[in-house]
């Protein structure tokens, strides 16, 4: 990859941002990343405007089991399927990805059964999934602490043999996705350190979806996030986060590159984080209608929608048939959270280790004879589940 010298701008600037699509849907050249979007044919782009619709039916349900008090919290990604679903489908089967708490899109690109995302946000577990089926880890809640997890299964990879063979069935990379605040978290810049001094086969994804909660990325840095890593010795690339082909083309290039021994990469995709940050935020008391609408204006999948529409490559009977598989993949998110039922509150001690421990043990008794106090007094405890 070439790598800029320091940009001029702020870090909302546009300069250096690499982009395929117009958010008008027209395609456009690129000297460098042509090449990594060369086998995107009309049945993948189509794949890949599925994978983003159905993230998009996920995160409306979802939204709305929180709201009717199914889910105690939740988590969009809103805004941001182009930057999920094209780093997603740039993975091989055998990468792993250490994903923040809002990376739907790309759970539905390793093929997740999406429900069991929702099993976190209900509070049945902390995790409903094994992450060894999809080479998709569990959600961090922890910012930016993943960041060191997935840099540290980097360098296992790599002293396991699994970088630079040449077999593309063997060389493996590790991606974390993180968001433009855990930039600002410690965990980060260690993890680019480790990174950038073992050569690690790492990509260190960036959402920069523009707002840490409430707080603008103008206010964690002064210049473009990406321009952050080359002073760990790790390069950076810049993409427009709403382009979905320009995102897979940087982040195949990136896989590319850590597969085969090339050491790690930092992608910076700008987007914008259309929804609020989580369903307990009110994004309208920090930012502006004017603001939400600009972005509304380059919605990722209106774009790939013009683009396909425009090449003739987007059939009636496909947007039928999809509208039909939202739908009742809809149906499916509901009457499979609904049904999921309440766990008791002693069921909080069970995992916590993967063996008996004693201070957990000690924990658990007496929570059992606290609960019971209100049992034998024929009350019941506030939060109970009787």
């Amino acid at each position: 990859m070439t790598q800029p010298g320091p940009r001029t701008g702020g870090p909302l600037t546009d300069e250096g941002l690499v982009q395929l699509l117009t958010p008008t849907g027209e395609r456009v050249s690129h000297p460098e990343y042509d090449a990594y979007a060369a086998d995107l044919d009309a049945d993948r782009l189509r794949a890949m405007y599925r994978d983003m619709v159905l993230t998009r039916r996920f995160d409306t349900e979802a939204t709305s089991l929180q709201r009717q008090g199914e889910l105690a919290l939740y988590a969009q990604c809103l805004g941001q399927e182009a930057a999920q679903t094209g780093s997603g489908h740039a993975l091989a089967p055998q990468d792993h990805v250490f994903p923040s708490y809002r990376e739907h899109g790309v759970a539905q690109a390793r093929g997740l059964e999406m429900t069991d995302v929702l099993r976190l946000f209900r509070g049945i577990d902390h995790g409903g999934w094994d992450p060894a089926d999809h080479n998709f880890h569990l959600f961090t809640l922890v910012i930016g602490s993943h960041a060191l997890h997935a840099t540290g299964y980097a360098m296992g990879v790599q002293r396991d043999g699994l970088v630079g063979t040449g077999d593309p069935d063997r060389d493996t990379a590790v991606v974390a996705y993180f968001g433009d605040g855990a930039t600002a978290q410690g965990d980060v810049s260690e993890a680019l350190v480790f990174a950038s001094v073992n050569q690690a086969p790492v990509v260190l994804f960036c959402q920069n979806n523009q707002w840490a909660i409430s707080e603008p990325t103008t206010k964690q840095s002064r210049v473009p996030i990406a321009d952050r890593a080359p002073g760990f010795g790790v390069p950076s690339v810049r993409v427009d986060g709403n382009d979905v082909v320009a995102t897979y083309a940087v982040t195949r290039q990136a896989l590319e590159r850590a597969r085969s021994g090339g050491g790690p990469t930092f992608v910076e995709a700008f987007t914008y984080r259309m929804g609020a940050h989580t369903t307990s935020d009110d994004p309208t008391r920090y930012r502006s209608r004017e603001e939400e609408e600009h972005w509304r204006r380059r919605d990722p999948i209106e774009r790939l929608r013009l683009h396909l529409e425009s090449v003739g490559e987007l059939p009636e009977v496909f947007q039928a048939e999809l509208a039909g598989e939202a739908d009742a993949f809809g149906a499916h998110v509901r009457d499979t959270v609904r049904a999921m039922g309440r766990p008791s509150a002693a069921s909080m001690f069970d995992h916590v280790y993967a063996t008996r421990h004693g201070v957990v043990d000690a924990e658990r008794e007496w929570f059992a004879r606290y609960e019971a106090s209100f049992t034998d007094a024929g009350q019941t405890p506030a939060g109970g589940h009787r």
